[in-house]
């Protein structure tokens, strides 16, 4: 596994979002957490997820992490979770500390072959998986992109409707099928 040190990518105006027909479903997995605790993707059904595989190594990793600390801050209330797959070799020895040294906010589990292998065989870090809210991959991110970019297609995520919050005539629920979308910072 390399780290991806291509040059810095400008945002687009557009978000490059899979249409909702063209997605496929992300891989359910059973990973641990810092505290020993099971997560499994299934549990975050109904939330948007930015899915991050990272290293305690990868430069640029260390950079998008606190985006990650403050998109988790400003929008876990709206539906939205992060969660950090380490692909340290060194384990939680090596992870622990370097989470508390920089106050990550969001579930970080420990991953293996498996679970890389499951979405398409992870090679460069950080590689960020957005899943929509009904557990469906809709953009993957290879290398460092621009916390602009995450913006944009996260807020498109939080404003597009998921079959659970429509009532039973298919119009939107009252509450507008969407998040109150607002700047990040």
């Amino acid at each position: 596994m390399s780290c991806d040190t291509t040059a810095y990518r400008v945002a687009e105006a557009d978000s490059s979002l899979k249409p909702p027909h063209e997605r496929q479903t992300a891989p359910d997995f059973e990973l641990k957490d810092a505290d020993g605790r099971t997560v499994r993707l299934s549990d975050y059904r109904g939330k948007v997820v930015l899915l991050n595989f990272w290293a305690t190594w990868c430069g640029p990793c260390k950079l998008e992490i606190p985006w990650f600390v403050e998109f988790e801050k400003e929008l876990k209330d709206e539906g939205f979770a992060v969660l950090g797959i380490s692909m340290d070799e060194g384990g939680w020895d090596v992870v622990k500390p370097y989470l508390e040294s920089v106050r990550v906010n969001y579930r970080v589990l420990m991953g293996n072959e498996e679970v890389a292998m499951a979405y398409g065989g992870v090679e460069s870090l950080p590689t960020t998986f957005l899943i929509d809210r009904e557990g469906r991959i809709a953009r993957v991110h290879v290398g460092l992109v621009s916390k602009a970019e995450y913006e944009n297609d996260i807020k498109t995520l939080l404003g597009q409707e998921s079959g659970a919050r429509r009532d039973r005539s298919g119009v939107l629920a009252a509450d507008g099928g969407g998040a109150t979308q607002r700047p990040l910072g």
